[in-house]
């Protein structure tokens, strides 16, 4: 038996693999400039798209665990980017909220997604956008329950 299903050049999920890491990689130098991580980056662009939400819809958002979440509120609140308040309409819920800071520093992080488009010399605008809806789909069956191999 040659256990091709075994070898990484066989595999999805290595490719996948990969694929983050060298992205991550991509943004270290860029994200460095604005005294983010990536992690970071991704909760202010959930807050540039909509500000003082609850932490519930910012998980559903960034798709950041919940206790990973919290630490990265608390090294953003302590650079005075976001914070946290209480629901003016109920006193229990608390809401997160971009500092002016934490607005002003949109302007910085603007081209940041060109910058990162730049490094792909073999993948088009279409084939980026083709890209996504795959990794779209792809999320989606991972995070159904069952699939067909049932």
């Amino acid at each position: 038996m040659s256990f091709e299903q075994l070898k990484l050049k066989n595999q999805l999920c290595h490719r996948l693999y990969m694929a983050s890491n060298s992205i991550a990689r991509a943004y270290r130098a860029p994200l460095a400039t604005i005294n983010l991580t990536y992690p970071q980056y991704v909760v202010m662009m959930a807050l540039w798209e909509q500000d003082k939400i609850t932490i519930a819809m910012l998980i559903e958002k960034t798709a950041i665990d919940g206790s990973a979440l919290t630490q990265i509120l608390k090294k953003m609140t302590d650079k005075l980017l976001l914070e946290v308040v209480k629901d003016e309409h109920d006193k229990r819920k608390r809401l997160i909220q971009l500092t002016r800071n934490g607005q002003d520093l949109r302007l910085k992080a603007a081209d940041i997604p060109d910058q990162i488009r730049c490094k792909f010399d073999s993948v088009n605008t279409e084939k980026t956008q083709q890209l996504m809806q795959m990794l779209d789909l792809l999320i989606s069956d991972l995070n159904k329950e069952g699939g067909k191999c049932n």
